[in-house]
């Protein structure tokens, strides 16, 4: 489905991004794995490398905007061009009602979930724009799409990057960009099981929270990456400025 694409994937490092990584190589794509932890993001590419696939490692600060356009322009070094992109990287809330959270703890979930995403997408397009075109996918969520408590920096967030997602379309559609995001519902990752779900605050809300997934589980990390690849793929050509929802029918 990918095979020779050239992909960026942030926050490849674990989760949902290292699932992505590998999904995208044993579909023959050329992988630069991103992430702020660089030794994550070495040991995602070795898992690609050991199975047979292409991928290099770049650690990457989406915060930094210098740091974003010298991951673009390394992919474009290494490979000539990229052909699409995934901005998964990301945090997760403070968990914290609206009115006990700090500014600083606001500003740190926007500037990662949103203002990260912003860096990545206008970069991204100004080399695909440059080679063609390509397929860029954000990570949003099902709280870009509705709220649970002690989420008001998250909601926001990804609120936003659903925003983002369909303004961008329709700046890079003369190019040959299509930008897409994805809205996983709760999906069991590290961030999730080590972090979120030992929070007593949070953990006080999760068979609630489960209970809303009408599947009557929490997503796994391939069934993320699997849709992930679809819009990354010619064979969602006529998909852009959308929000694909795989949340197990959290939103409905």
């Amino acid at each position: 489905m990918l095979k020779d694409k050239v992909i960026i994937i942030t926050g490849a490092g674990s989760g949902i991004g290292r699932t992505a990584a590998e999904t995208f190589a044993k579909s023959g794509a050329r992988v630069i794995a991103a992430d702020l932890n660089e030794a994550a993001a070495d040991a995602t590419v070795e898992l690609i490398r050991n199975s047979g696939g292409e991928a290099e490692a770049r650690r990457c600060n989406v915060t930094d905007e210098d740091d974003v356009a010298a991951m673009v322009a390394f992919a474009v070094k290494r490979f000539g061009h990229i052909n699409g992109a995934v901005n998964n990287a990301g945090i997760e809330m403070s968990n914290k009602p609206v009115h006990e959270m700090t500014g600083k703890e606001w500003r740190n979930v926007i500037d990662v979930d949103l203002t990260g995403v912003f860096y990545c997408v206008k970069h991204e397009v100004l080399a695909m724009k440059a080679t063609g075109g390509g397929s860029i996918v954000n990570t949003a969520s099902s709280s870009g799409i509705r709220a649970t408590m002690c989420s008001s920096d998250y909601t926001a967030a990804k609120h936003g990057v659903i925003g983002l997602t369909k303004a961008a379309a329709i700046d890079a559609a003369p190019f040959g960009i299509r930008v897409n995001a994805i809205c996983p519902g709760l999906t069991l990752t590290e961030m999730t099981r080590d972090r979120l779900m030992n929070d007593p605050t949070f953990s006080v809300a999760l068979e609630g929270i489960r209970q809303r997934h009408i599947i009557g589980r929490f997503g796994e990390t391939t069934e993320i990456a699997n849709a992930m690849m679809w819009l990354l793929s010619d064979y969602s050509s006529f998909s852009t400025g959308s929000s694909m929802l795989v949340d197990g029918g959290f939103s409905i």
